[in-house]
């Protein structure tokens, strides 16, 4: 997604651009420098949580062989790929496609960063909902209509406060991950380890015969995909590999180590999940909460499931609120320089807050969140929003690694940072891995084989088609030459 250090650094001047305000050592031209380990934690908090686990928990061991594999295949070649872009052209990926490949594909690849999150929204909006049930009624958890009204009341509250340009919005976040994130997973894990270790049985096998899940045709892989859009992100502090002394050293060396506890953080209360909570009664928006219920009322302490669903709570909704603003700042910011958008969409409130979008964005969200209340079974639903969201964000890692490759063609001698070795063979590996889930997406899941194929695809299909293609073609297409000059000469708010 587009970041807010993504725009500061669309308007700096170069390669070589400082990021203003990061801790670092001071070097001897004044600017600041991050420390690898610095730079690890911040694309770990970029990153990880907890919101997939209930998802893997349900292959109990095996859910360390798919948190691996995508991590090979598409973690690793994400977080190379673009550091070596962001070394080398400032301004995040419109730039990078725009650059290796054309303007209006940096356009689809900027258009779907913003469209993901109208469907990302109601499905981390379920959690939250699901989540919350367990602090009022949990046997609300799986009602359809009350994970509708929930969605649409966050989500407009969540517009509210961004339309305002609140400060607060990085306080919020910053705490709900260590509140929100950190504390709680290590709590899971803590009480699994203390579960097993006073003798209880394991609710999922833990023997090496069930380290590779049931190979039982392709939907038995389905759930793979929805962990590329776990690792999602990963590209966003490429931006910072400037600010390392050594980036040729150091940027492989914080990924890396990125990368373990990335996986430390979704593996483990994966894990901890499984052993508590069968397969079968595992929610897909409420696991996690099912888990700590369960593991609190062993403990006689059931009184805490409703401390920790409160934390969850604010976590998610302080993650969303950094990123409500986030991806609709770029298109805009792009659509004023080249007039992708019309000048209605291009708007300032007097905050300087893009809130014609955000309306716009909402009401979308708000059609596909009342879905949840004609959607019988709250997980499936769930499920197929996670899907569509993660179909729109790989076209943007199937135009980045495809520019990648032709930027180092077209262009070797462009000054980089950082540099790829095996270039080619990186972003193949990457662009394959995309393109494989891409398609697997579309096969349905075995545990969603209720329903009808063709309702699946239907949603799946037709959310990737009309979100990720039709609309931003619809906007090169009948796009005005004076829609560029309104957002250029419209510099400050004007309502």
């Amino acid at each position: 997604m587009t970041t807010t250090q993504e725009l500061r650094d669309e308007r700096s001047t170069g390669p070589a651009a400082t990021t203003p305000g990061t801790s670092g050592t001071p070097g001897a031209s004044g600017r600041e420098f991050l420390s690898w380990t610095t730079l690890a934690m911040m694309t770990t908090a970029s990153v990880a949580n907890l919101r997939p686990a209930p998802s893997m928990a349900l292959y109990g061991l095996a859910a360390v062989f798919l948190y691996l594999l995508p991590a090979v295949v598409f973690l690793l070649p994400t977080a190379l790929v673009s550091a070596e872009l962001a070394s080398g052209w400032t301004g995040g990926v419109y730039r990078w496609v725009s650059e290796g490949l054309s303007k209006p594909l940096g356009f689809l690849a900027v258009w779907c960063q913003f469209a993901m999150t109208i469907a990302y929204y109601p499905s981390l909006l379920a959690y939250v909902a699901s989540t919350f049930a367990y602090v009022v009624d949990p046997r609300l958890a799986g009602n359809g209509l009350y994970v509708a009204v929930v969605i649409v009341v966050v989500y407009w509250a969540g517009v509210l406060v961004s339309t305002r340009g609140t400060k607060a919005v990085a306080g919020i976040a910053r705490l709900g991950l260590i509140a929100g994130t950190l504390v709680p997973g290590a709590v899971l894990v803590a009480l699994g380890l203390v579960f097993l270790g006073q003798g209880n049985p394991s609710a999922a096998p833990m023997d090496t015969g069930h380290i590779l899940p049931p190979w039982t045709g392709l939907a038995s892989l389905v759930l793979i995909v929805n962990n590329f859009l776990s690792y999602a992100g990963m590209e966003m502090n490429g931006v910072h590999v400037s600010s390392l002394r050594d980036p040729g050293r150091q940027y492989p060396r914080s990924v890396f180590a990125a990368t373990g506890l990335v996986l430390l953080i979704f593996i483990l209360p994966a894990l901890a999940i499984s052993w508590v909570m069968p397969g079968e009664d595992l929610s897909l928006t409420a696991g996690v909460m099912q888990a700590f219920q369960g593991f609190f009322d062993h403990f006689h302490v059931g009184w805490l499931t409703k401390v920790v669903g409160v934390l969850l709570v604010a976590a998610a909704l302080g993650g969303m609120l950094t990123w409500l603003s986030g991806p609709s700042r770029g298109l805009l910011m792009i659509s004023r320089q080249e007039g992708y958008l019309p000048p209605v969409l291009q708007r300032l409130n007097k905050h300087g807050v893009q809130r014609n979008i955000l309306v716009a964005q909402g009401a979308l969200t708000t059609v596909i969140a009342l879905l949840y209340a004609f959607v019988p079974d709250v997980s499936s639903a769930y499920w197929i929003f996670s899907v569509v969201t993660t179909q729109i964000y790989l076209v943007v890692y199937l135009l980045m690694f495809a520019a990648a490759v032709r930027l180092r063609k077209s262009r070797p001698d462009h000054p980089r940072g950082f540099r790829v070795p095996a270039l080619r063979l990186v972003a193949g590996v990457g662009f394959a891995a995309s393109a494989a889930a891409l398609c697997i997406g579309f096969v349905p899941p075995e545990q969603f084989g209720g329903g009808p194929l063709w309702r699946y695809l239907l949603i799946v299909g037709g959310g990737l088609l009309t979100l990720g293609f039709l609309a931003p073609l619809a906007f090169l297409k009948f796009r005005k030459p004076h829609w560029a000059t309104a957002g250029r000469e419209e510099t400050t708010p004007v309502d």
